[in-house]
């Protein structure tokens, strides 16, 4: 049988970002005289990448957004972002240890991110947690991303796994609607990048701590799926 697979999202499940992203969303907003969004008003913003964060925080601000200028302001917002990695980002409490057990219990453990490819590898090898992933996805790894469930089910393909025996992490109703739509159990981390709380998107589970987060809780959700 193949070896059970964990699949992580990426900011907001498994590595704290938040101050990074906002630095840089600040960047590409100052560029465009716009006022800078505070830590407590970011989470309205974060989740879906740079454009998304780009986009809203204009709307927040009665601010139009031509394409062109969205364009720039990205490019200002990645490059920004992809010379300060890892910056302030850091892995969640537990984050380290709870790989430590999956990886000892002979898990396969891939990452299914919308943030870029080469960025999440690039963050994921300076905090020193490389050797840990069979797979890092990003949302330009395929020609489909998050909540489309083959962005899910092809990363779980790319590690050598099975998405019969696998179990994903995530923080946001994309993490969820993406894990509902492949048939594949879900565990929420309550600590995450959004506005509503995760509970209300109905997840298999909602953990507060990744101490919580064992190889016997995921053995259990994925036969409970079967």
């Amino acid at each position: 049988m193949t070896r059970p697979i964990i699949v992580f999202d990426l900011d907001g499940t498994l590595i704290d970002t938040a101050p990074d992203l906002l630095d840089s969303l600040n960047h590409s907003l100052a560029a465009n005289d716009l006022a800078a969004v505070d830590e407590a008003g970011f989470r309205r913003f974060v989740g879906h990448g740079g454009r998304v964060m780009i986009e809203r925080a204009h709307a927040a601000q009665n601010k139009a957004l031509v394409a062109e200028e969205h364009d720039r302001l990205l490019k200002l917002f990645l490059d920004h972002y992809t010379l300060n990695i890892p910056g302030k980002s850091r892995p969640y409490p537990g984050v380290i240890a709870a790989l430590d057990r999956f990886q000892a219990a002979g898990y396969l453990m891939a990452v299914c991110t919308n943030k870029y490819e080469a960025n999440s590898a690039t963050l994921i090898g300076a905090l020193g947690m490389s050797n840990y992933f069979a797979a890092i996805c990003g949302q330009d790894t395929f020609a489909f991303r998050k909540p489309d469930p083959r962005h899910l089910t092809e990363t779980i393909r790319l590690a050598g796994g099975d998405p019969h025996n696998a179990v994903m992490v995530g923080d946001s109703q994309t993490d969820i609607d993406t894990a509902k739509a492949a048939g594949i159990p879900v565990v929420a981390v309550d600590f995450g990048y959004t506005d509503r709380h995760v509970r209300e998107f109905e997840p298999t589970l909602v953990i507060s701590h990744f101490d919580t987060l064992t190889p016997e809780l995921a053995e259990r959700l994925i036969a409970a799926a079967r």
